[in-house]
C-alpha cells in the first residue's frame, strides 16, 4: 500500500475525519474506530512507513516520547488502572493498517480482556532461541 490509498496518510492529509488528541511536526495521536476499551489511541507517523522496521530512529524516537506523554493523559483522564501499549508490525502480528502506529490501550481490573497465552520451552530451546537471536542483533 502506498500513502496515495493509505487510510492514516488520508487522515493526515485531511481527506478523512478523525478524532485528533495530539499531533506534532512528526506524529498524531487519533481515537481508535474499533476501541478494545473506551479512549484506544493510535500514535501514527506523520510520513508513511509501514511498520517498525521501515521507521527511521528520529521519528521512532519521537513516537516514544510522544507515547509517554499520551499514555499518561489517557491514564489520567480516564482513571485507568493500566495501559497496554502495542505495535503489530506484519500481518501475522495483526497489522491491519500497513502504516505504523503503536496502540494505547486504556485498561481496568475486571475489564475481561485476557493477556495472551505463554508457552514452555522444550530442554535446550531456550538456550537456542537465546543464541540465535544474538547472533543477529
Amino acid at each position: 500500500m502506498n500513502s496515495s490509498n493509505c487510510i492514516f496518510c488520508k487522515i493526515i492529509r485531511g481527506e478523512l475525519n478523525a478524532h485528533v488528541v495530539f499531533e506534532d511536526n512528526r506524529t498524531i495521536a487519533i481515537l481508535d474506530i474499533r476501541p478494545v476499551n473506551l479512549g484506544h489511541t493510535l500514535i501514527v507517523s506523520r510520513e508513511h512507513y509501514t511498520n517498525l522496521f521501515d521507521l527511521p530512529d528520529d521519528v521512532l524516537e519521537e513516537m516514544a516520547v510522544n507515547l509517554r506523554r499520551i499514555a499518561k493523559g489517557i491514564k489520567t483522564a480516564l482513571n485507568t488502572d493500566g495501559v497496554n501499549i502495542g505495535m503489530n508490525n506484519g500481518q501475522a502480528a495483526g497489522q491491519i493498517v500497513p502504516h505504523a502506529h503503536i496502540h494505547i490501550i486504556p485498561r481496568y481490573l475486571g475489564d475481561g480482556l485476557v493477556h495472551w497465552p505463554g508457552k514452555e520451552y522444550t530442554d535446550g530451546e531456550m538456550n537456542e532461541m537465546a543464541k540465535r537471536i544474538k547472533d543477529y542483533i
